[in-house]
């Protein structure tokens, strides 16, 4: 018996030059067309059995503008930054040059005071491990893109230095299936089309 868990990430909240940490923005008009634009494409996984997001303003308002009423969970929330929440990485290199760089080069440290990118990583892999599993279980999941590089780390058993090179776009649905401890990324493409001669 396995479980099949599509994350969408949540759409972007106002446009900055540079993404904040654990950004609490709500959407704005631009958030709201782009969530319009490709509802038509997302609203069939409003007949996952479960339906989640993120506490999140931005995931939370994904979720409910395409229809799937989700439940909020904790275990979604985007990694805690400590006292560099609200901060863009710039800023925060600015600050403290010397705990960024050890940040980035070590998934276990957490100069910030908050959550390391290994607990992070691992917490959102428990999530993914404890959802209930049955035959043709669906969940759909709206999420922070940084709750979704973490849970496809988590899946793909890569190491943590993996999340860098994840790059999770705005609205972007992405599918695993199975049960705790052994996951699969799945990959649903149109089929190609038989060439005529």
């Amino acid at each position: 018996m396995s479980v099949r868990v599509t994350f969408v990430a949540a759409a972007r909240s106002p446009v900055l030059p540079a993404e904040r940490f654990e950004d609490d923005r709500p959407l704005d008009g631009a958030g709201w067309d782009e969530v319009q634009r490709v509802a038509p494409g997302l609203l069939p996984l409003a007949v996952a059995e479960l339906r989640y997001c993120s506490p999140a303003p931005r995931s939370r308002a994904t979720g409910y503008a395409l229809g799937y009423a989700p439940l909020m969970q904790l275990g979604l929330r985007d990694c805690d930054m400590g006292r560099w929440r609200g901060l863009t990485l710039g800023e925060a290199m600015a600050r403290e040059p010397e705990a960024v760089d050890g940040w980035l080069a070590d998934p276990r440290s957490a100069p910030h005071g908050g959550e390391s990118l290994l607990s992070f990583i691992a917490r959102v892999g428990d999530w993914l491990d404890t959802r209930p599993v049955g035959d043709g279980d669906r969940v759909v999941a709206v999420a922070e893109p940084s709750v979704v590089r973490a849970a496809l780390v988590y899946v793909l058993k890569a190491p943590p230095s993996t999340y860098w090179n994840i790059d999770v776009r705005p609205l972007a649905a992405t599918t695993v299936t199975g049960r705790a401890g052994r996951w699969y990324l799945r990959f649903d493409g149109v089929p190609a089309q038989p060439s005529r001669a």
